[in-house]
């Protein structure tokens, strides 16, 4: 088959998520190993076929592909989809669809160490955390493996049975007209066997409710949306499995004075109308301290000034970004009696100056615009 991920599932690089699931669905019908015992050709395509649905069904996985190409996705970590018991695993849903029953495959008893689940947390830390990057430690509580049974369900000194509705086959066969359907025992849940003693302290389940506190180690320059990955500190496993990850999503509050675009930070900054006309330095709180900044005489409302290096560490180790400061040039109110005296004067001299024309001339031709000369 094309090495190409679109070719091999004949489908367009346009084609939406539903047209992709679509295209996979008929080919994994037609070269699913069920329908091919021991065709290995078919089995190839099979793989083929789910690795192309893996990477297209999934956003970041296609965006890759779509940028880089395959080496792209190889250094991004991504290995295949494995075995086929991983595709049958990863992609139940869909086979369910096509053959009816859970995993579309009579798979034998899962007697074999079960992984815990991956969970999430959501953290949420201010605007100069996220700048500067914070440790902090939080209070999860979680389903871990159960100390007594080790995670088995069973009392210890105890076994579990054979289940006897489907005598350790993990499946149940129902018939159906001509056909014979299988799907997954509801006793043991297509584990072949059953908890006869269960464990005082879970109850069976093998998993019991604790709370632990986590180390989260957050890096400057994170932004809302981030994600954190601490292996081994999801839910625990059962029958020797590993524990399931836990995946942190973080969200930074918002800056009254700051605000935010990747990795340049905005902000605006107030001065009286005489030190704009006149100029002056003034001094700019940064998120890194403070920092003077000359603004010219003769600066306007609006005026963007850029301070080099002052904005957010860049997640890749490519230094800092910037941070615009915007002028907001302020018209004095409440004038006394003498204020207003000034600015009267002032105003006619400007007059006398020329300096009022550029005004006069826009609204002349305004005027005339709207007169129709």
């Amino acid at each position: 088959m094309s090495n190409d991920y679109y070719d091999i599932l004949s489908v367009e690089r346009t084609a939406t998520a539903a047209e992709i699931k679509k295209a996979y669905r008929k080919l994994a019908m037609k070269y699913h190993p069920d329908r091919n015992p021991g065709d290995k050709e078919a089995e190839e395509k099979f793989k083929s076929c789910t690795e192309a649905y893996e990477v297209l069904s999934d956003e970041n996985k296609r965006k890759i592909y779509d940028t880089y190409g395959h080496d792209g996705l190889k250094n991004s970590g991504y290995r295949g989809p494995g075995s086929a018991e991983d595709i049958f695993s990863s992609f139940g849903d869909i086979f369910g669809d096509l053959f009816g029953f859970g995993s579309g495959r009579s798979t034998m008893r899962r007697d074999g160490p079960i992984p815990g689940n991956d969970l999430r947390y959501d953290v949420e830390i201010s605007f100069m955390e996220a700048v500067h990057g914070v440790s902090k430690e939080v209070q999860l509580t979680r389903r871990d493996t159960c100390w007594t049974c080790e995670g088995s369900g069973s009392r210890p000194g105890y076994q579990k049975k054979t289940c006897p509705t489907c005598n350790g086959r993990g499946q149940v066969v129902r018939s159906q007209g001509f056909f014979q359907m299988s799907s997954t025992c509801p006793q043991c849940h297509g584990e072949g066997a059953i908890v006869s003693h269960p464990c005082n302290d879970c109850h069976g389940s093998g998993l019991v409710e604790k709370t632990k506190k986590v180390a989260l180690k957050i890096p400057a320059g994170v932004d809302t949306g981030a994600r954190m990955r601490l292996r081994g500190e999801g839910e625990g496993g059962r029958r020797g499995g590993q524990a399931g990850d836990l995946y942190v999503v973080v969200h930074v509050r918002e800056h009254e004075f700051f605000k935010r675009e990747g990795d340049t930070i905005y902000c605006r900054y107030p001065v009286s109308m005489a030190k704009a006309a006149l100029g002056t330095t003034v001094e700019i709180p940064t998120v890194h301290g403070k920092k003077d900044l000359d603004i010219p005489a003769g600066s306007q409302s609006g005026q963007l000034f850029t301070l080099r290096n002052e904005g957010v560490p860049s997640l890749r180790g490519r230094g800092r970004g910037d941070m615009i400061v915007e002028l907001q040039v302020l018209t004095p109110t409440n004038l006394c009696e003498e204020q207003k005296k000034v600015l009267r004067e002032f105003d006619t001299l400007c007059q006398q100056h020329g300096q009022h024309k550029e005004e006069e001339g826009f609204f002349k031709r305004l005027f005339n615009e709207v007169l129709g000369k």
